[in-house]
C-alpha cells in the first residue's frame, strides 16, 4: 500500500514538474511562440528541437516566407523551406503564423520593375500583388492559422511610409492586400504588424487603419506590436496604453517579435528599421563574456515588467512570439551593429531556459 501511495505521489510530482513550461502555463491564456530560422528547422542537434517544442506552442518563419525568399522570380516560387517549416509545426502540434505577405523590405526584387527596369504601372503592381498573395496563401490554406498581411507601413509620426506599394498603388493597397488574402483562405486570421507601436502617433494611425479596414468590409483579426524592446525603452505606460487602444478597435493584440536589446545603442539609432547600419565599436559590445550581475538583474526586471503587462491583459492578447529561439539565433547579434554578442531572449546560447522564466511562469499560475 505504501509503495502504491509513493508511486502516485511521484507521478503527481512528475506531472507538476513537466507542466512548468511556458507553453503549459502561459499557453493556457494565449499562444507563446518563437521565430524559427531554417537552420533551426533543419538542425540535427536535439537541444535545438527540444528548446522549440518543449517551450513553445507556436512558431513563425523568421525569413523563409518573406517575398524575396519564397517568390524570387515572377514565375517561380521557392517552397522548400516554407514547406519544411509548416511540416515541422504540424509534426510537433504547433500553430504556424505566416510572415509576411506585403513588406517593402525583403520584397521580391522583381515586384516593382518591368523588364526594362522602369517602375511598373499601378495596374501591373496590383496584378502582381494579387498573384503573389493568392498563390502563397492558397498553398497553405487550412494549415496556417493567420498571416501578417501588411508589415511596417507607417512612420513613427503616424504618416504612411512611402513604400513602393504606397507610391505606385496608393493607400488602397492595404484594402486590396487584406481582401486578396481573405479570398485565398477565408478561414485564416489576418493581421497588421509594426514596430514602435507604443508611440502615440503610430498607435493612432494603426487604430485608424483597423477601423477603416473594418468599415470597408475587410477581415482583420489582430494587430502585432513587434516589441523589439530595450533596457530603457519603450515607456511602459505608453506600451500598455497601446494594448488597450488596439483592443478597443475590436481586434486582438499580439506581441509578435519580442526581444530585449541589452547592448548600448549607437547615436541616432531608433525603432526597428532593418536598413539601419552602424560601424562596430567595442564600447557598443560590452558583454562579450556574458552579462554582468547588474545587467542580468536588469534583464530579469525588464522581462518580468513586460510579462506582468501581458498577464494583466491576457484577455486582450492572442499571441506572444519571441524573435528567435535562443541568444545564439537572435538577429540582434548582428543588427544594427555587426559582430556583437547580445542576450535578448529567454533561452541561452546552450539552448537552456534562463532562470527568469520560472518567475515569468509564476505570473500565469
Amino acid at each position: 500500500m505504501n509503495k502504491i501511495i509513493l508511486g502516485v505521489a511521484f507521478f503527481a510530482l512528475t506531472v507538476n514538474v513537466s507542466a512548468q513550461t511556458m507553453k503549459e502555463t502561459i499557453g493556457k491564456h494565449f499562444l507563446i511562440g518563437a521565430a524559427v530560422s531554417t537552420r533551426n528547422i533543419y538542425s540535427q542537434d536535439p537541444k535545438v528541437k527540444s528548446a522549440i517544442v518543449d517551450n513553445f506552442n507556436a512558431i513563425v518563419a523568421e525569413n523563409c516566407m518573406k517575398g524575396e525568399a519564397i517568390h524570387p522570380e515572377e514565375n517561380r516560387y521557392s517552397w522548400g523551406d516554407a514547406d519544411a517549416t509548416v511540416k515541422f509545426a504540424e509534426d510537433n502540434n504547433m500553430v504556424v503564423t505566416g510572415h509576411c505577405l506585403v513588406w517593402h523590405s525583403q520584397a521580391p526584387r522583381w515586384m516593382f520593375k518591368d523588364n526594362d527596369g522602369k517602375t511598373v504601372t499601378r495596374e501591373v503592381l496590383i496584378d502582381r500583388l494579387y498573384h503573389h498573395i493568392t498563390n502563397v496563401v492558397s498553398r497553405y490554406k487550412g494549415r496556417i492559422k493567420g498571416w501578417d498581411v501588411v508589415n511596417e507601413a507607417f512612420e513613427d509620426d503616424g504618416s504612411y511610409r512611402k513604400t513602393p506599394y504606397y507610391n505606385i498603388i496608393g493607400p488602397e493597397y492595404f484594402e486590396l492586400a487584406f481582401k486578396f488574402a481573405h479570398e485565398a483562405d477565408p478561414n485564416a486570421e489576418l493581421y497588421y504588424n509594426d514596430y514602435s507601436m507604443s508611440k502615440p502617433a503610430k498607435r493612432d494611425a494603426v487604430c485608424r487603419l483597423v477601423r477603416d479596414l473594418k468599415a470597408k468590409g475587410c477581415r482583420i483579426d489582430a494587430v502585432g506590436m513587434q516589441s523589439h524592446n530595450g533596457i530603457d525603452y519603450p515607456n511602459l505606460n505608453d506600451y500598455e496604453a497601446s494594448i488597450d487602444s488596439l483592443a478597443a478597435c475590436g481586434v486582438k493584440v499580439m506581441m509578435t517579435e519580442l526581444d530585449i536589446n541589452m547592448l548600448p545603442s549607437p547615436q541616432h539609432f531608433g525603432g526597428a528599421d532593418i536598413s539601419q547600419r552602424f560601424k562596430y565599436d567595442k564600447t557598443l559590445n560590452p558583454y562579450v563574456n556574458g552579462l554582468t550581475k547588474s545587467a542580468q538583474k536588469l534583464f530579469n526586471e525588464r522581462y518580468l515588467a513586460f510579462f506582468n503587462i501581458y498577464a494583466k491583459h491576457k484577455d486582450q492578447i492572442s499571441r506572444v512570439t519571441l524573435w528567435g529561439v535562443s541568444d545564439a539565433d537572435s538577429w540582434l547579434n548582428g543588427w544594427p551593429v555587426p559582430g556583437r554578442t547580445n542576450y535578448s531572449l529567454l533561452i541561452d546560447r546552450k539552448y537552456k531556459v534562463k532562470p527568469v522564466v520560472k518567475d515569468i511562469i509564476k505570473l500565469f499560475k
